[in-house]
């Protein structure tokens, strides 16, 4: 549920306003990137995902059908902790499980089963036995896969993407930035999928050429606003590269 102004326990003094961004921003709850629809406070540069701002208190997920996961302000315990959809270290707001241990982001935990932009659909798998076109390995983290099972990218490596690309944007000072960004790895990642079946002919070549250009859904699906209109300022930022 969106509304335009909210009181939240994180910043309790002063409101946060819904707002729009195209910009990325680093999320103060959960310390994970962000972009596309945020709350924010003006006064003190304060920034939440929508995930994190309006948090769902109790949550199931269909890759833990035993597990319940409960929103919490900082993981328990001393000891590190990492996602287990993207294996990413948890540095804030955490969905937890506290009868299996298991510890989601907010925006990995609210990832769409299926990115659908209207010619190609990728699913998303808790585990996949074809390589990742990034990594080129097998397991580690969730994955999108497409319909010809042929292309597959980690949502870990998704992260590791946005992590090298942006670091300059989002680095020690941690805040947004007014300059635009410029995606310079995701174009590579985008040609090799495309060229990756450059010797393979009929539907699988095409479903992973066409799989290759949704990238920018998987991009914003990690990053917290999985709409057709972010992806598009995606695909706008990787044709820039």
């Amino acid at each position: 549920m969106k509304f335009n102004e909210i009181s939240h326990f994180s910043h309790p003094q002063h409101k946060l306003k819904f707002e729009y961004t195209e910009i990325p921003f680093k999320c103060d709850g959960c310390k994970e990137v962000g972009i596309g629809s945020r709350y924010k406070c003006a006064i003190c540069d304060f920034d939440l995902h929508m995930h994190c701002a309006v948090p769902t208190p109790s949550i199931f997920h269909p890759f833990y059908t035993k597990c319940s996961f409960q929103f919490l302000s900082r993981a328990p315990g001393d000891s590190p902790r990492f996602c287990n959809a993207c294996e990413k270290d948890i540095t804030g707001f955490v969905y937890h499980c506290k009868s299996c241990g298991f510890d989601l982001h907010p925006c990995c935990a609210k990832l769409p089963m299926v990115l659908d932009d209207g010619e190609v659909k990728l699913y998303l798998y808790r585990k996949v036995s074809s390589s990742c076109h990034k990594c080129g390995r097998k397991g580690r983290s969730w994955s999108y896969r497409s319909k010809c099972k042929k292309y597959n990218l980690h949502v870990a490596c998704v992260k590791e993407m946005l992590v090298e690309t942006w670091h300059e944007f989002l680095g020690s000072h941690g805040k947004s930035t007014s300059r635009k960004l410029e995606m310079t790895r995701i174009p590579s990642l985008r040609n090799m999928l495309q060229t990756h079946h450059h010797k393979s002919r009929g539907n699988v070549k095409k479903c992973c050429e066409m799989a290759g250009l949704a990238v920018q859904f998987v991009i914003s699906a990690v990053l917290g606003d999985p709409t057709t209109l972010i992806a598009g300022v995606i695909g706008s930022l990787m044709s820039r590269g």
